[in-house]
């Protein structure tokens, strides 16, 4: 008679004081120390499912079956069985954390005025929602977003939009891809958004967006997101000031942007795609970080240097008038 069944012989009552049998303090510390083996498996057990590797069987991680092993055999083809079934399971949403996007920049100065126009109307009718506004330097379209932890990952992920720039420019075939803004849209009513209006161009851009997930993905990069691809220019959100649920404001009402319902923004050329950190500090004119570019079409590389050219005249042309003016006004 051996384990539980020899405490509970031990403790029977016809065998207290008799012959063999225990007296009633050995049977209390039997009994103890039983309660005390039971707890410390329970607490063990407790342990292991707070362990990284809860979300995966205990019993197979740990070895801990229901029945013995008859043979080695048998043993090995459990053990390939098991190795097989982690290897299917796919980690935790939870463990993935998009922290770089592409991002399409919004560059003409028609549509952001009119979502600047956008913005302070909403203000005027609500003045605690200008902390939930974009800055007019952030504007842009998320073409996707992943997941790069490391600098090797940043450089795999600038491999791969590289990869893109073949693929889009043999995609429209020499055209522009003109994208029209038209009417606002909500999430939820907490992100508020100037809606791409409809047409050819949305499948265009959904093919692009399509084949860059799969280009990032076929390189070992976590990325995409679980919903499908809707292409939009946020201009609010209310997750940018907390503060304004604990003040009532826990929604967008549409009221606020009732008159730009069908208001055309203007239309932006699809000539650039960054690869941007969401958690790096924003550059000076509040666009984000860029890791790296492409530039669609030769024309359009021709275009955006020029562009910058002409920018670079102009801050200097301003510094030398400013000079001027001091020095005529100094005399």
């Amino acid at each position: 008679m051996t384990g539980l069944a020899s405490v509970a012989h031990a403790c029977n009552p016809s065998t207290l004081g008799g012959p063999g049998g225990i007296n009633s303090n050995e049977c209390e510390n039997v009994s103890r120390k039983k309660k005390i083996s039971e707890e410390f498996e329970a607490s063990t057990m407790d342990f292991l499912v707070d362990m990284p590797f809860a979300t995966v069987d205990i019993q197979d991680d740990c070895g801990i079956t229901d029945e013995p092993q008859i043979n080695s055999e048998r043993s090995k083809e459990k053990e390939r069985i098991k190795s097989d079934r982690v290897k299917k399971r796919k980690p935790k949403r939870k463990d993935y954390q998009p922290n770089y996007f592409l991002s399409i920049p919004i560059t003409n100065k028609e549509i952001i005025k009119g979502i600047k126009s956008l913005q302070n109307a909403v203000i005027q009718q609500d003045k605690r929602l200008a902390q939930a506004m974009v800055r007019d330097g952030s504007f842009h379209i998320t073409l996707l977003v992943m997941q790069l932890l490391n600098e090797d990952e940043v450089n795999i992920g600038t491999d791969a939009l590289l990869e893109l720039k073949p693929f889009i420019e043999e995609l429209l075939q020499g055209k522009h891809l003109s994208l029209p803004f038209e009417g606002i849209g909500t999430f939820g009513n907490q992100v508020g958004f100037v809606k791409l209006a409809e047409g050819d161009h949305v499948n265009s851009l959904s093919e692009i967006a399509e084949t860059a997930n799969r280009t990032f993905q076929e390189k070992g990069i976590r990325a995409g997101e679980s919903r499908s691809f809707k292409p939009h220019l946020t201009f609010m959100k209310l997750s940018k000031a907390p503060w304004l649920r604990k003040n009532g404001v826990k929604k967008i009402d549409p009221d606020l942007y009732e008159k730009f319902i069908s208001h055309r923004f203007g239309e932006e050329i699809l000539y650039r795609i960054d690869l941007c950190s969401m958690e790096k500090k924003k550059q000076s004119n509040g666009y984000y970080h860029c890791e790296s570019s492409i530039v669609i079409g030769e024309c359009h590389l021709e275009n955006y240097l020029l562009y910058l050219f002409l920018i670079s005249l102009a801050s200097l042309l301003s510094w030398q008038i400013f000079k001027l003016s001091c020095i005529c006004f100094s005399q």
